[in-house]
């Protein structure tokens, strides 16, 4: 699902950051023909993600004999103690890119794992877990395709997918009615229109404007259940906002048909993965 190269450039760019022009241990300590074996180990129960990107990282180190038997893939629930794959290589190769590897398959499955707690919580609903802008620059690609690993649902990718009127666009382009208005002369048939509401006074003006995806932010459990009842299907609801694990079910249960949760990007503890020399 991730564009190859830009995967490539990512893992070029943390390894160039992190050897820069030499490994001073490694490269003194390891003859360079000497080969290990090293496993990747779950230490905690969750989900997992990045798996081949973590892989592709001593490939590009070592684009000749290096060898990958999998486990357990993206998506699979893991538990503590699983080994998730068996690595062969060079030992300068295994040394040199595994805190690389390791940086970016923990924070993958990360990702994916709160997302995952995230759907489990709301099973039975209507609701559907999306993730928001709110990803590590450069890292967005990555964030958003462990979203969709851990059961979630992607929001817009970037700025250019949807038209999407927060409270700062409605105040500075004149108001809901004519910033709307506005929008729908320029818009292509193709784009959508979401709009962010504080009030259900604001949910009337977005109705009568015609929007296709309202957001209603920071509003509470009660006010967002009023909001489903007057709204009757006209648009589709997303509720974002200080929404946490706790809140969740009851959120879900008010009937909106999304719920965006910047915390399952911007948020996450990393998932423990460990690589140890097996031999």
């Amino acid at each position: 699902m991730i564009n190859s190269i830009y995967i490539d450039n990512i893992i070029k760019t943390a390894l160039l950051e992190d050897i820069n022009y030499l490994d001073t241990t490694t490269d003194y300590l390891i003859d360079e023909e000497q080969e290990n074996t090293a496993r990747f180990l779950a230490k905690d129960d969750g989900v997992l993600c990045g798996i081949d990107i973590a892989l592709r990282v001593f490939t590009l180190l070592q684009p000749q004999g290096f060898e990958a038997t999998v486990y357990k893939h993206d998506g699979d629930a893991l538990e503590k103690g699983d080994i998730i794959a068996e690595i062969k290589g060079k030992t300068r190769t295994i040394l040199k890119g595994e805190r690389t590897a390791l940086n970016l398959i923990q924070h993958m499955s990360g990702v994916a794992t709160a997302t995952n707690r995230a759907v489990k919580l709301i099973e039975g609903t209507g609701a559907s877990i999306a993730d928001t802008r709110k990803t590590l620059p450069g890292m967005r690609p990555l964030q958003k395709y462990a979203v969709t690993v851990g059961g979630g649902r992607n929001h817009r990718y970037n700025l250019s997918d949807a038209a999407m009127l927060k409270d700062n666009h409605v105040d500075a382009g004149g108001g809901i009615e004519n910033a709307v208005k506005k929008l729908r002369q320029k818009l292509g048939h193709m784009t959508k229109i979401e709009l962010e509401v504080r009030t259900l006074d604001e949910l009337g003006q977005a109705l009568e404007a015609g929007v296709d995806v309202i957001m209603l932010d920071n509003m509470s459990v009660e006010m967002m259940r009023e909001a489903v009842e007057i709204t009757a299907g006209r648009a589709l609801l997303e509720a974002s906002g200080g929404i946490t694990d706790d809140t969740l079910r009851a959120i879900a249960e008010t009937g909106v048909d999304i719920i965006s949760m910047g915390a399952i990007t911007h948020s996450v503890k990393a998932f423990d993965i460990s690589l140890k020399i097996a031999d």
